[in-house]
């Protein structure tokens, strides 16, 4: 009996490339697994030289900026003028005075230094807007105003914008001549100490105040704990002889030109046309009219020492910028 033909069974393919001598695709390299690896481990390394690459440019591009940043800042003040030439030096006290900030003692004073000493700067004209601030930085500039006058035998004017209170009238009344405005706020001669006391409230609230100190008047500032009399008479008093020193600065530098009255040195303000009026000022007038009729030299230089945009974000983000540096070279009381 004839059998039909039937297909052949299926057979492994590789099995039968086996049969015919021939091997699977993997063993035509016996270290296929060990060449993919490093292929790999290539391939990775060199995206970590290219990633380091960038992150280094980019460091770079940043310092850059940074030393361009700070060599712009090097030029202070009116740098197309020509000091050599007769002119009006110009030093502004903006905002509050105080240490740090650009009405500080430090920056002023070396304003002023740089001022008085080029010979073209025929006075020095202290632009003021401020509302007052630090005794003591105020108590600095005044100091250096007498000593700068002395040395150098020139005048030196206050012209006073908005405000010359407090601590900004203590510098003035240095000047040889104060100049206002009708509408200028003048005046405010005496010192503050301000605070909170938290202590009614903290009883009501069932809050216990916890302080440990080694001196028994240590924590009297303190605005959770009581204030005692001998406490608040020790502050007033240090206040009343900060007030005398405030107020001895201004009857030496007006002088008989100072009309004194029994509200002259109490804090009170008062217009510009009334500071005339009252001797704390001498004459309406702005920094024109003074550098035109006064001194006698219109051309205004600015000699006023400012933070540069370096400076700015250095204070800003001082402890951040230094360490992005620092990572890169590795890599790679008040008068107001």
């Amino acid at each position: 009996m004839i059998e039909p033909n039937m297909p052949e069974a299926p057979v492994d393919i590789a099995q039968a490339a086996m049969k015919k001598g021939a091997t699977p695709a993997a063993s035509d390299t016996p270290n296929w697994e060990r060449s993919t690896l490093e292929r790999l481990a290539m391939a990775a390394i060199d995206e970590q030289r290219a990633a380091r690459r960038w992150r280094n440019g980019i460091r770079l591009a940043w310092l850059v900026l940074l030393a361009a940043l700070v060599w712009m800042g090097m030029e202070r003040g009116n740098t197309n003028a020509d000091v050599s030439k007769p002119h009006t030096a110009v030093v502004e006290i903006k905002g509050e005075i105080a240490s740090g900030s650009e009405a500080s003692a430090e920056l002023i004073v070396a304003a002023m230094r740089g001022a008085f000493e080029d010979e073209g700067a025929k006075a020095v004209v202290l632009l003021i807007n401020s509302p007052g601030g630090s005794p003591v930085q105020a108590g600095i500039i005044n100091d250096e105003i007498y000593r700068l006058k002395a040395k150098y035998n020139k005048p030196i004017y206050a012209v006073v914008e908005e405000t010359c209170a407090s601590a900004a009238y203590y510098i003035a009344a240095g000047a040889d001549k104060i100049f206002v405005d009708k509408a200028s706020i003048v005046g405010s001669i005496g010192v503050l100490m301000d605070g909170f006391g938290f202590t009614g409230l903290m009883d009501k609230l069932g809050v216990e105040r916890r302080l440990m100190t080694a001196g028994e008047n240590k924590g009297f500032l303190d605005p959770f704990s009581p204030q005692t009399e001998k406490q608040r008479d020790f502050a007033q008093a240090m206040l009343n002889q900060i007030h005398q020193q405030f107020i001895t600065v201004v009857k030496t530098g007006r002088g008989k030109r100072l009309k004194e009255t029994p509200e002259t040195f109490s804090g009170l303000f008062w217009t510009g046309q009334q500071a005339i009026e009252m001797g704390l000022a001498d004459q309406l007038g702005n920094i024109d009219f003074v550098a035109r009729e006064v001194v006698k030299a219109e051309e205004l230089v600015d000699y006023t020492r400012r933070d540069n945009v370096a400076e700015r974000l250095v204070k800003r983000f001082g402890a951040s910028i230094g360490q992005g540096v620092a990572l890169t070279l590795k890599t790679f009381p008040s008068l107001r």
